[in-house]
């Protein structure tokens, strides 16, 4: 199974059952100041439990950083 996430392709032997999913794998130590889109469409925080992945999805993570 494969998503495309911040524009690179993984592959997974199966695949995160949702959005809230995902994101326990690819950043478990953050839960503020994360913005995502799936296949171009922003996901607010609220929906992420029970917003489903399919094969091929497309994700964007973006994460907010101190400094300047």
């Amino acid at each position: 199974m494969e998503l495309t996430i911040n524009h690179t392709l993984r592959t997974f032997d199966v695949l995160p059952e949702t959005l809230e999913a995902l994101l326990a794998i690819e950043i478990p130590q953050k839960r503020k100041g994360i913005a995502v889109a799936l296949n171009n469409r922003i996901i607010p925080q609220s929906f992420w439990a029970e917003t489903f992945l399919s094969n091929k999805d497309s994700i964007l993570i973006i994460t907010a950083t101190q400094g300047g």
